[in-house]
């Protein structure tokens, strides 16, 4: 069966028809991606995602967010439901006429994170302060939802 994985002689693992498994995936997921129009030098990007800290006390959710380098006005927030989605772009940096890069590692561009908030909140009154590249946003709770009793009458 194509693609079973074997173990080789020195313990390392390969497909029955050779190549590495990694290898080989890749080039499956190119082959079906390309039948989408889909190249792999235009796949998105996954290497910039900002980290995030979430906590909740009795009355907010609190998010914190790591984006070093944007202005407050280069950073978008919603709130939908209980789905919290956190967007920015930083600013392309004016290419340097002379200057040779060995290494660009610094994200440029755009970011979107979207976590799930552990309930409800009130958007309308959430507080967002950016500070030394972190983000601090604060969302009140909605009130609980209280249940209530109905007595049951016999019918007559």
């Amino acid at each position: 069966m194509p693609g079973t994985l074997t173990k080789t002689r020195n313990g390392g693992m390969r497909t029955w028809f050779g190549g590495e498994p990694f290898s080989s995936f890749r080039k499956e997921m190119d082959d079906v991606l390309s039948r989408f129009g889909l190249e792999p030098e235009n796949w998105p990007s996954l290497e910039h995602v900002p980290a995030l800290d979430m906590s909740e006390t009795e009355t907010a959710v609190e998010v914190k967010m790591d984006v070093p380098g944007l202005k407050p006005e280069d950073i978008e927030i919603q709130v939908r439901g209980n789905l919290l989605t956190i967007s920015g772009k930083t600013q392309d940096e004016k290419e340097e006429k002379g200057r040779e890069f060995h290494r660009v590692e610094r994200h440029q561009g755009t970011f979107s994170r979207s976590v799930t908030l552990p309930c409800d909140v009130v958007g309308a009154k959430a507080n967002a302060e950016y500070k030394n590249g972190v983000l601090t946003l604060t969302m009140p709770k909605t009130e609980p939802v209280h249940a209530e009793k109905i007595a049951v009458k016999a019918a007559t």
